[in-house]
């Protein structure tokens, strides 16, 4: 009788070590797409500052400066 409840303990254990992992991989997941999207973000707002210099007279000076 005893054998059967330390096995249940353990399978209930794994379990717990199992749910967690799950919640962590999920976690890390998320994290990973947030910053992917910062990153976007970043290098677009850096392009777009780019083409504006672009837009500057050849002398490096901003029109109306």
């Amino acid at each position: 009788m005893k054998d059967n409840q330390d096995k249940a303990a353990e399978k209930s254990g794994a379990d717990v070590k199992d749910s967690r992992r799950d919640r962590l991989k999920l976690a890390l997941r998320e994290n990973l797409k947030r910053r992917k999207s910062q990153a976007r973000g970043r290098s677009d707002a850096a392009s777009s500052e780019n083409a504006d210099a672009s837009l500057d007279d050849a002398s490096g000076e901003k029109p109306g400066s």
